[in-house]
């Protein structure tokens, strides 16, 4: 992908797909503000004239136009395709953002609900590649990027199993659309997969709840906006696998080096942290039928930002704390003697 002195080159072509709410959205603002003519898509047509009128607010050189579709129709997804192409010739980057989600025992969770949500978080991004690979191959180049979560990719927790796995099921894709990639030659095209770690979006009020029980605070979260950063970067200067997020490092190190340890913490803090008791909460199908439509928005009310602040100036505390410790330490030591 060019590069300009800002690292993205305005004028380039971006497709967002989930583009009406969360992490999709804040994407789409993302590239806007950067000066990008952008192609936004999800099932809620209201709220993708939203995120339009948010876009071309963004930047004097932004561009966005909506195709509202549904991503586990392959044909439609192709539509969107198509309607880059006619407007704007090209395609330079293809977001994979759109996303659903199901919270319940694996034998508790409705077998539609699981189906539904493989539809979308996987067949999604698997028509998603098959609509922008034809013209990036035709152009020599490209870049497809995929928002999977760490939550699958590196980690697993109670309730969350088909999401989770859904999650894990695009790291694979990915890694074997990079292996095509390079035994056809196409070495123009770029594929990054991005793994946050939990983000402040909907989710979890979009998402189907299926556990009878409420779902409390979660941790510490990054905001939806610092993930669409990582795939601005991403699309700037392609990387293999990208994450994001509070302890985004940490917890793949942790579970490499004591998996056991942080299975037993996840599973202690799901239960008894993350869950209200059961009957707290009645079971609901979310959206994953329906568009998000009203409750379509970038975040979820989780405060990230403060929760961020707050951790920098613990930490700032904590660095100012050692500093003084070992200036004290050494006011304390004897002064040489003369020699």
């Amino acid at each position: 992908m060019r590069t300009g002195e800002s690292g993205f080159e305005p004028g380039n072509v971006v497709v967002v797909t989930g583009a009406s709410s969360g992490i999709g959205r804040a994407v789409a603002r993302a590239f806007a503000s950067c000066g990008a003519r952008l192609v936004v898509t999800a099932r809620s047509a209201d709220a993708l004239a939203e995120v339009v009128r948010e876009c071309t607010a963004a930047h004097v050189r932004a561009e966005a136009v909506a195709v509202p579709a549904d991503v586990t129709d392959a044909a439609a997804t192709a539509r969107v395709a198509e309607a880059a192409l006619d407007r704007y010739g090209r395609i330079d980057v293809w977001v994979n953002a759109a996303g659903v989600g199901v919270l319940g025992r694996l034998d508790r969770v409705p077998p539609d609900d699981v189906r539904r949500l493989w539809e979308v978080n996987v067949l999604g991004v698997f028509h998603g590649m098959r609509a922008a690979l034809p013209p990036m191959r035709r152009r020599g180049r490209g870049v497809v990027v995929t928002v999977s979560s760490l939550l699958g990719g590196a980690v697993e927790a109670p309730y969350q199993g088909p999401y989770a796995a859904s999650k894990a099921a695009l790291i694979t894709l990915d890694e074997v659309l990079r292996q095509e990639l390079a035994l056809s030659g196409d070495h123009g095209i770029a594929v990054c997969t991005v793994l946050p770690t939990g983000v402040d979006t909907p989710f979890f009020q979009h998402a189907a709840n299926r556990t009878g029980r409420r779902v409390r605070s979660l941790p510490a979260v990054a905001t939806p906006e610092r993930v669409a950063a990582a795939v601005v970067r991403a699309a700037v200067r392609p990387r293999r696998r990208v994450v994001v997020g509070p302890g985004a490092r940490l917890l793949p190190a942790a579970h490499a080096l004591a998996p056991g340890l942080v299975r037993r913490v996840i599973r202690r803090r799901t239960e008894n942290t993350y869950f209200g008791g059961p009957g707290t909460a009645p079971e609901t199908i979310g959206i994953l039928h329906e568009p998000s439509g009203d409750t379509a928005a970038v975040s979820g009310g989780r405060h990230a930002r403060l929760r961020t602040a707050g951790r920098r100036a613990a930490a700032l505390v904590v660095g100012a704390g050692a500093v003084a410790g070992v200036l004290r330490v050494r006011s304390r030591r004897p002064s040489p003697l003369p020699s």
